[in-house]
Formats: structure tokens, sequence, C-alpha cells
């Protein structure tokens, strides 16, 4: 006997559709929805797409109010209720923890009454065995989205409300823990994170006199930046040489690249090879000041500066390191409506020159601090999307009822007649 047989000790679980046990309709927007939308305190808050979290169960606020006249020509729904997009993500729903008006983007759900617990329902609603209904059904018919008639089909178990309460609160559990356990690791990740920084400032300030100051342009064999074949010529692009974009420089090693561009692209682009472990600084736009170790030869777009280094002076991982820390300087130093530096300012850089011996216990000190804190970066998401899973192998087996063959029989002969 499993957990839920044990939970049911033997109680049928009654099992109703959608249509029969709530009211089903879609939203409806007033035309034109400009002339209804108010900043008067009396409007209706007005629910569209973007005022939903995929982080949150609940509507909470809303960008937009509309009139009660527009609202009347629309849907008004009551805190409790319940909406499901039915065409961006269908079937994701979502309680109102408001009083709202919805666009026609939305199906709505309500008068359930007291028959279903509304946590129990959201549990449902969110599990595989609904979506997956969702898209056989959009993808057995000749419909595009998630219309009030799919939604009223749906075949809801309903076992009594005490038995709904407990497995709220045994997935309920299930969300904490791994809300919890989330918010447990991005913790220690911050902390090491301060730990790092904290030593690599340390390692990495110097007396005056104490050390030799170069520039970068004094320390390297070359800097260069790179170049864009011609968009839009497809034989340019899908080729075999790895081509680096800023948005890939990222405070880490590199080892591939998103875009792969031809000889050809090569040939008739500024885009150059550059050989592996040079430093490579971002020098337009969001990505400025951000840095780079290339561990294979590679080419780049123009808004990179690409330091080859002289490895008799300065240890590669060594000036990566200072670089790193020197981030936000190197941002401020951005001129225009983009904050772009160009090679330049990269070349007047200075940069301090301890021994390469003691450059060199630096970097191991740093890079042991670095694996510590990608380790756990790394290993975050992974824990995070393990325990998900597990939630949704629970949620989806406490959810899984049985049902008579009577309920079977009605169920087939309700997926024919909407087949």
């Amino acid at each position: 006997m499993n957990f839920l047989e044990k939970l049911l000790d033997g109680v049928a679980v009654e099992w109703k559709s959608f249509g029969e046990v709530a009211k089903v309709q879609r939203g409806a927007s007033p035309r034109p929805i400009s002339k209804f939308i108010t900043d008067d305190e009396n409007g209706i808050p007005w629910i569209k797409i973007g005022d939903t979290s995929p982080n949150s169960k609940y509507v909470e606020n809303t960008e937009q109010k509309i009139t009660p006249e527009g609202a009347t020509k629309s849907r008004i729904l009551k805190k409790g209720d319940f909406i499901m997009s039915n065409s961006m993500s269908f079937g994701r729903p979502y309680i109102l923890n408001i009083d709202g008006a919805i666009h026609d983007g939305w199906a709505s759900i309500s008068g359930f009454g007291d028959r279903l617990n509304a946590d129990y329902l959201y549990h449902y609603l969110s599990s595989d065995l609904v979506q997956d209904y969702w898209i056989s059904k959009i993808n057995s018919g000749s419909v595009s989205n998630l219309n009030s008639d799919i939604i009223k089909s749906l075949e809801i178990p309903i076992p009594p409300l005490a038995i709904q309460a407990e497995i709220v609160r045994i997935l309920d559990t299930f969300t904490a823990l791994t809300a919890e356990l989330t918010a447990e690791l991005t913790a220690e990740l911050t902390d090491r994170k301060k730990q790092y920084n904290y030593y690599r400032d340390r390692l990495l300030s110097f007396e005056k006199g104490e050390v030799e100051w170069k520039t970068l342009g004094e320390v390297a064999i070359k800097i260069s930046s790179g170049g864009t074949p011609k968009t839009g010529v497809s034989e340019y692009y899908e080729g075999d040489i790895p081509w680096l974009r800023t948005q890939e420089v990222d405070f880490g090693e590199i080892w591939d690249t998103g875009v792969k561009i031809t000889e050809a692209g090569l040939k008739n682009s500024s885009a150059k090879w550059i050989p592996e472990n040079c430093v490579i600084l971002a020098m337009y736009g969001a990505t400025v000041g951000k840095i780079g170790i290339n561990k294979i030869a590679m080419t780049t777009n123009q808004a990179c500066a690409n330091i080859q280094l002289d490895e008799n002076v300065a240890n590669y991982r060594y000036v990566f390191h200072f670089l790193s820390c020197q981030y936000e300087y190197i941002k401020s130093l951005g001129t225009g409506s983009q904050t772009n530096i160009n090679a330049g300012i990269v070349k007047k850089l200075q940069i301090p020159l301890p021994l390469l011996a003691e450059q060199t216990r630096i970097v191991a000190i740093l890079d042991k601090f670095d694996a510590i804190a990608n380790s756990i970066r790394e290993g975050l998401p992974r824990e995070i999307a393990l325990r998900q899973k597990q939630y949704e192998y629970y949620r989806d087996l406490l959810l899984t009822f049985p049902k008579s063959e009577e309920v079977e029989a009605h169920l087939n002969s309700m997926e024919k007649s909407h087949g």
C-alpha cells in the first residue's frame, strides 16, 4: 500500500470536470483599451501577462488600473480566484491576491466554493499530469490556445477537504525546504565571494615603492582587438573557427564560443587569431571592464581587447586577477552613452609587478579561492534543480488518485467527445 492509499484509507475520491465544479471563462479586453486605463484611486487593477512572476503563485499587484466601466466589459475576479494564460506559457496557474479585471490573454477559474482547497487546486493545476493534458489537447486539435472548453473538460480529483489539506501541507513543506536550501546556498556563495574579494584585494595591494608598476602596454607582447564578419552573409558563419563576443567574457576561463565563423569570414573582416592564455578585457557596452582568459586559440570581435603577455615579466593569471579586482575602476574610465573604453586606455592601465615567484604564489592562493567559489556557484543550480525534481515527483505521486471503472469509462467518453 503506497502513501496515498494510506492517506485515503479507503475513502472514495470524487472526480468532476472543471465545468461541473467551477466557472471557467476567458477574459475580455475593452476596445480601445487606452480609453479605459486610469490613475483614479477608484480604478480596478488591470491584470496583464506581465503582472505575474514565474517565481510566485500569486498575483499581488498590477502596473495599471482600468475604469469600472472598462472592467464591466472585461471580467472582474475576486481575491482567491485563479487565472491561467491561454496563449503564452499556457496552463501556468496563478491565484489572485487582489480583486481585478483580466484581459483576453487570460482564462479564469472561479466559483469552486468550499469543495476545493485553493492551494490543493494550485498544486494540481501545476502538476505534470495537468500540463501534459493541456499539451495533448492542443496538439490533437485545431486550436492553438487553451480555450475555455478545454479547461472545462479537465477532470479534477476531489478527495475530502481534510485530505486535500494534508496533501497541501506535505507539498508546501517540500516547497519551503527548497526555498530554505536555496537561501542557505546563496548566502554561502555570497560569503565565499566576500572572503575571496577580501583576500584578493589584500594580496594585490602593495605599499608605495614596494613593487615596480608598469603599464599593460609595457608588459604585453601585443594588445589587439578583433572584428566582426558582415552579418547576413551566410558563408561567413556556421564555420569551425571560434569567434568570441564580449557577452561571453565574464571573469572566468573561456573554452568555447557560442558563434563560429568560416575562413571566408576571417579573411573578409578584421577578426584575427589570438593564442591561448590571453587576458581578454571587454571594452564596450554592458560588459565593459569584464575580464576573461581564452583557454583555446580563437578569434574575437572588435569589442575585445586581447592582451598577450610577456610571461618573463607578468604571469597571465596574475594579470587576470589584478584586472578583475579593478573592474569598477576600469568601468569608470568609459565614455559615451555606452561607457566604452578603447585600446589606448587599456594599454595605459597600470599594474603592480612583484617578482614572478611572488606572482605565482598569489595566483596559487587566488585560484584555490576561485575553485571553491566556482564549485559552489556551479553546484547551486544543480542542487536546486534536484530539489525541484523531488518536489515534482512527490507532487505527482500524491495527486495520482485511483479511478473507479465507472470514472475511467466516463473519462474515456469525455476524451472521445472532446478529441
